[in-house]
């Protein structure tokens, strides 16, 4: 016997083993497992393609604008540079087309030439930052749904794992533990899914507006600018 309960000791994992885990789960809880572990996967692709493109378009938005307030003739350099791929570019040229279309005429309203500009600017704005934050939705679905999902799988499996219980007429722990441990598992991928959405998405969501409340500025300024011209003329 006590041979028997040595070898017995010897052979029974030490850890867990998440892919044995997986493998000997019920096939509903397999497949919560699945697409918890492809939104987490998702995720992350999300958490790093973002990240870099932020960085990126910073770096372009800073080098634009400190060109754009250095040169001296404003809409001569937008219309060179306003075809570049750049937020900054994109707010200024719609500010600039309306100045135009505003300003062709022989007497032009000026009180109603200000408030195109300023509408066709935000309206700019608060379309690059929908661009930019386009990709957080998923962020903020995963986060607050993939713990239910997980939650999901976990009750199916204890259900599943009393129901074996009935059949094997058999209530020791050595027969319920492993399709608890396969459910509990469900639980812990949905919030390995869900915790680095939910600080992604805060994160994420600050620099959009970080990012937005830099070129509303932007935009007032040449807004200004604009104005300046407009009563000069």
């Amino acid at each position: 016997m006590t041979d028997l309960l040595m070898l017995a000791a010897a052979a029974a994992p030490t850890r867990l083993n998440p892919l044995r885990l997986f493998l000997d789960a019920d096939i509903v809880v397999q497949v919560v497992m699945a697409g918890l572990i492809l939104a987490s996967v998702w995720t992350w692709t999300i958490i790093v393609s973002f990240s870099l493109r932020m960085g990126r378009v910073g770096r372009a938005v800073r080098a634009y604008e400190a060109e754009f307030w250095n040169s001296r003739d404003l809409e001569a350099f937008q219309t060179e540079a306003g075809k570049r791929d750049i937020p900054s570019a994109r707010v200024a040229s719609a500010g600039l087309g309306e100045w135009r279309r505003s300003s062709a005429g022989k007497s032009p309203d000026r009180e109603g030439t200000r408030q195109r500009l300023a509408g066709a600017m935000d309206t700019a704005v608060a379309q690059e930052a929908d661009t930019l934050a386009e990709r957080l939705n998923f962020l903020a679905t995963t986060g607050s749904v993939a713990p239910f999902v997980g939650l999901f799988g976990t009750v199916w499996g204890i259900m599943n794992s009393f129901f074996q219980i009935g059949q094997a007429q058999n209530s020791s722990l050595a027969v319920v533990a492993p399709g608890i441990s396969e459910a509990l598992f469900a639980t812990a991928i949905g919030l390995f899914a869900a915790i680095p959405a939910v600080i992604a998405y805060n994160r994420f969501s600050h620099r959009v507006n970080a990012f937005e409340a830099r070129l509303q500025r932007s935009a007032d300024r040449f807004h200004a600018t604009l104005s300046r011209e407009l009563e000069a003329g």
